[in-house]
């Protein structure tokens, strides 16, 4: 008998893409009003200097 082929397997997926290695910014503000608001970014790691130097202005 053939064996049963499961429709939600995951053997090969992922196989061949690489990963890349992420990380989370994640910014307050004041607002005036004097509550403060979150501001959330995923970026390269590779990028993350240049990112905070932009959240930052």
């Amino acid at each position: 008998m053939a064996k049963k082929v499961s429709k939600n397997q995951r053997t090969d997926r992922g196989k061949n893409n690489t990963a890349k290695n992420m990380v989370k910014i994640v910014v307050s503000e004041k607002k005036p009003n004097g509550q403060y608001r979150f501001r959330y970014k995923m970026v390269e790691a590779e990028n993350l200097q240049q990112e905070l130097q932009a959240a930052r202005a």
